[in-house]
C-alpha cells in the first residue's frame, strides 16, 4: 500500500482516540496565561504516544519531536482559548467536551485545540511507521496566542533557537490550504486638555471633544486604506474611548482612544502611524503599546503590539506540496485561501520569513463564538494530512 493510503487508514483507525483526546483537553479551561494544566495533559499524551522528545520550553510552550532529520518541519497549535462570553448564549456546557452527532463540543474545539488533537495523532502515526527521514518534525503546542499572537513563536525562534525550514499552522481553515492573512497592530491615541468646573466649560479645554473629532477622522480614514487582491482591504476602527477628569462635574483633561488596525499587503507599522498622524495632526500622542504579561511559568517576553502581514505565493513550493498531499489523501483539489483573523504566522512568516501554510480542522465561523463545535471527520483528515506532509516534502524537495 502507498504511504498515503496507509496513513489515511491509520488516521481513520484512530478516530476515537483523536476525538477522545480533544474531549479531554476541551474540558480543561486554558485562558491565555493560564495554560499550565492543559500543557501538562498534552505532555502526558505525547509521552504515551512515544514521541522521541517532549519538553516544555522557558516560556511554557510544549514541544514534541519526531525524527532526527537535517531539515525542520514545525506543526503548530496554540492551546489557549478565549473565555465563553455570555453563558446564556450556549446550548451546552462550554467545557463538557461532549462527543455528539459526529462532533466534539466546547470552547476551543475549533480555535484551536482540534488542531492540537490531530497533531497528537499525526505524531503517533509517524512513530508507528518508524519515520526517520529528511525532516525532524516538531509539534508545538503554544501559549498566549489569544493575548499576543506570535509572541510564543518569537520566543521559540529567538530564545530557543528552533528555526524551522517550513511551518504548518493548524488554525481552523475548514480543511482548506491557507497561505496568509492581514497583519494587525494596536494604536493608542492620548489627548490632553485643561480641566475646569463643568459649570463654566469655556474656561477649560475638553479632551473628549478633541478625541471625538479625531475619532470621526479615523472613521473616514478607514474607507481610504489600501486594498490587496488576495488579502483584501486594510482597516482601522476605534474600539475604546475613555476619559479622566477631577470629577464628573469637571472638564476632562485626558482622553484615550484605542485603535484596531488591520494591515493589508504593503502596509507597515510606520505607514499606519503616519496615516493617523496626517488626519489628527498634533492633537494627540500616538503610541503602539507593549505586551508585557508574564506566562504561567513567570517568564516575561515583551513585544510591541505590531503583528506583520504575511502571505506566500499560490505557486510557492510549500503550497504545491500541501496540495499534492491533499489530493493524494482526499482525491480532490484543495481550496486555497486565507484567514480573516490573525495567527502565529505573523511571527513565523511575517517577522522571520519562514514559509508557512495553514491547514486546520473546523470552520473559523465558530472561533470565539458560542456553541463552538468541530466535526470528527475533520480531525481524522487533519491527522492524516499532518502525518503525510514530511513524506511528501522529502520526496519533492530540491
Amino acid at each position: 500500500m502507498e504511504i498515503w493510503g496507509l496513513i489515511r487508514q491509520r488516521a481513520e483507525h484512530y478516530r476515537d482516540y483523536t476525538s477522545s483526546n480533544l474531549s479531554e483537553i476541551v474540558r480543561i479551561r486554558s485562558l491565555s496565561g493560564e495554560e499550565r494544566e492543559v500543557i501538562e495533559k498534552i505532555k502526558s499524551l505525547l509521552e504515551s504516544a512515544d514521541f522521541d522528545e517532549v519538553k516544555i520550553d522557558g516560556l511554557g510552550n510544549l514541544i514534541g519531536r519526531v525524527g532526527n532529520g537535517e531539515k525542520i518541519l514545525a506543526i503548530d497549535a496554540h492551546i489557549d482559548t478565549v473565555d465563553t462570553g455570555d453563558i446564556n448564549q450556549w446550548e451546552f456546557d462550554p467545557f463538557s467536551g461532549e462527543i455528539k452527532d459526529g462532533f466534539v463540543l466546547g470552547r476551543g474545539s475549533v480555535d484551536q485545540k482540534g488542531g492540537a488533537a490531530s497533531m497528537i495523532t499525526a505524531g503517533k502515526i509517524l512513530k508507528e511507521l518508524g519515520y526517520d527521514g529528511l525532516f525532524t518534525v516538531y509539534f508545538t503546542f503554544t501559549i498566549m496566542e489569544e493575548d499576543c499572537d506570535g509572541m510564543c513563536w518569537n520566543y521559540i525562534i529567538e530564545k530557543e533557537r528552533l528555526v524551522p525550514d517550513f511551518a504548518i499552522l493548524t488554525e481552523p481553515t475548514n480543511l482548506g490550504i491557507y497561505r496568509g492573512h492581514r497583519g494587525r497592530m494596536e494604536i493608542e491615541l492620548y489627548f490632553r486638555g485643561i480641566s475646569a468646573h463643568a459649570s463654566a466649560p469655556e474656561r477649560g479645554d475638553n479632551a473628549i471633544y478633541k478625541a471625538s473629532r479625531a475619532a470621526l477622522e479615523i472613521e473616514k480614514l478607514n474607507y481610504r486604506l489600501r486594498n490587496d487582491d488576495f488579502l483584501g482591504k486594510g482597516s482601522v476602527v476605534a474600539t475604546l474611548i475613555e476619559s479622566k477628569s477631577p470629577s464628573l462635574c469637571a472638564i476632562p483633561d485626558h482622553c484615550r482612544i484605542h485603535l484596531d488596525r488591520r494591515l493589508t499587503w504593503g502596509e507597515t507599522r510606520e505607514s499606519a502611524i503616519e496615516e493617523v498622524r496626517e488626519v489628527i495632526g498634533n492633537e494627540a500622542v500616538i503610541e503602539v503599546p507593549i505586551y508585557n504579561r508574564a506566562s504561567y511559568k513567570g517568564t516575561l517576553y515583551k513585544q510591541e503590539k505590531y503583528f506583520p502581514t504575511w502571505k506566500i505565493p499560490e505557486d510557492h513550493y510549500l503550497v504545491k506540496v500541501a496540495s499534492q498531499a491533499y489530493e493524494l489523501l482526499f482525491q480532490e483539489v484543495p481550496r486555497i485561501g486565507k484567514w480573516t483573523f490573525s495567527t502565529n504566522g505573523v511571527a513565523i512568516c511575517g517577522k522571520h520569513g519562514i514559509p508557512t501554510i495553514g491547514f486546520g480542522p473546523g470552520n473559523e465561523v465558530y472561533a470565539h463564538a458560542p456553541n463552538e463545535k468541530i466535526p470528527i471527520d475533520h480531525l481524522v483528515k487533519a491527522s492524516a494530512f499532518y502525518a503525510l506532509m514530511p513524506y511528501i516534502l522529502e520526496e519533492t524537495i530540491d
